[in-house]
């Protein structure tokens, strides 16, 4: 099957770029949502079930183990038939997963949870390879960071909103140890999917193919994407950091609530999940601060530095009791907030006709949470649930060092600045300096530089 006919991002029109991003936008509440409640399910199963923490972390395993699994398979797809296909795959895919979370609660049985995790994972997948991609490359990659960590601030509202709803379905009065309540939840869950589904397929999503973001950038004279996919070592290392911020994220998030708990303070489940609800929104609140700040710093810069915090605040809550050790908490949440787009945006930064494939690879480093909570169960069962948290802090540096890799290659290529700045106009300015006067730009050159300006100036994140 030949790939689709398309454009880039940075030859849309207004309206048309703003529906574009508007669209897609939405679909990063819903696994925002699914990744919500997954890790408040994690603590109620082990009250359920009557199993321990390492056990419960199956769920973990399944969720991203799929992402690791099939999330290759998402990129070649999307290579062949386009985004919108993929995102119907998806969602497909999502909402079959959450009908099968009502007969696992219905028997109560915990394998039938793990099997429709997976399948649920597989969906969110292949949507976060189309999502990702999609807005990354919807103008100009001076903003992608900021463009996609604006949409994924989404993702952060769905995320604190499931710790919400199982803290006042899921643990309190008979509800605290039944499965009533989740397979209600779920369906709603599925009634979404299908929702969203309807909708992209009676609208107009403009396809962004690869071979046209090459000649955007072979035109300008960078050449970051030529070569086979196995020299993208930026994309390959992104691969790694990746894998290594979301293990370390996720076994976070997965033993919030148990350390909230242990913490000697007074803090049952109930206001354990509360209180975990509000680390979502200190991690929301930090993706849209972030926003901000990507708009005038270098991300790989600022995310060395988000890093460096991470790590040091993962170190802290691993030593600290009581409430010392929870602010810790909500400051590795607020660092942890802009870690993800910048890894996926830096990692598929100018790949060209590699794109699509970068992009799974990239997502497929989800699958990182599917190896750290099991090391982290296995230390928490063994001592205290505080201590286990010097598992997500390796993450935390492994990404550290990716991110000051790159400063040091962008250093030594363009020197050092701490401001970012537009790679595709600088280049193109520079191409035009070079021709005399008795010389012109090509037609289509001039045309995609005057269709930059106007899209760039209206880019949505800029305004913000």
């Amino acid at each position: 099957m030949a790939p689709p006919t398309g454009t880039t991002g940075t030859q849309l029109g207004r309206r048309q770029w703003a529906f574009a991003f508007a669209l897609v936008t939405s679909l990063f509440f819903t696994w925002g949502f699914a990744y919500g409640l997954l890790d408040v399910l994690n603590a109620h199963f082990q009250t359920v079930f009557g199993i321990s923490k390492l056990q419960s972390t199956l769920l973990q395993l399944a969720y991203f183990g799929a992402y690791f699994v099939w999330a290759p398979f998402a990129g070649t797809f999307m290579r062949r038939v386009g985004y919108k296909k993929g995102i119907h795959i998806g969602l497909g895919l999502y909402s079959i997963g959450a009908i099968f979370f009502w007969p696992s609660a219905k028997y109560e049985t915990y394998g039938g949870f793990v099997g429709s995790t997976f399948v649920i994972g597989c969906g969110l997948s292949t949507l976060e390879v189309a999502a990702n991609s999609y807005i990354s490359v919807l103008g100009t990659p001076q903003y992608a960071a900021a463009r996609l960590n604006f949409s994924q601030g989404f993702q952060g509202v769905a995320s604190f909103a499931g710790p919400l709803i199982a803290s006042r379905w899921f643990f309190t009065g008979a509800n605290a140890t039944s499965l009533g309540t989740v397979q209600w939840v779920y369906l709603a869950v599925a009634g979404l999917g299908i929702a969203l589904n309807i909708l992209f397929f009676f609208c107009d999503l403009p396809e962004i193919t690869e071979d046209a973001l090459a000649e955007e950038i072979d035109e300008v004279g960078i050449t970051d994407g030529q070569g086979p996919f196995w020299q993208q070592y930026r994309c390959i290392f992104g691969f790694v950091a990746q894998t290594a911020y979301v293990g370390a994220q996720v076994t976070v998030a997965s033993f919030a609530v148990n350390f909230l708990v242990d913490q000697g303070v007074g803090i049952d489940q109930s206001k354990a999940s509360k209180l975990f609800s509000l680390c979502q929104v200190t991690f929301t609140i930090g993706r849209f601060v972030g926003v901000a700040i990507l708009n005038f710093i270098d991300p790989a810069l600022l995310l060395a530095f988000y890093g460096f915090c991470c790590s040091l605040f993962c170190l802290l809550v691993s030593q600290l009791l009581g409430y010392s050790g929870i602010a810790c908490l909500f400051c590795l949440f607020f660092f942890e907030s802009i870690c993800y787009p910048c890894i996926f945006t830096l990692g598929t930064k100018n790949l060209g006709v590699h794109t699509k494939r970068g992009s799974g690879l990239i997502v497929m480093g989800v699958g990182g949470g599917a190896w750290y909570p099991p090391a982290q169960g296995a230390l928490a069962d063994s001592t205290y649930t505080r201590h286990s948290y010097l598992v997500p802090m390796s993450g935390y540096i492994a990404m550290t060092i990716y991110a000051a890799g790159l400063v040091v290659d962008q250093a030594r290529k363009n020197g050092f600045s701490f401001r970012n700045h537009d790679e595709l106009t600088a280049n193109l300015k520079r191409a035009a300096d070079d021709f005399s006067p008795s010389d012109s730009l090509p037609d289509d050159a001039k045309g995609r530089s005057s269709s930059e300006k106007k899209v760039y100036s209206d880019e949505l994140v800029r305004v913000v």
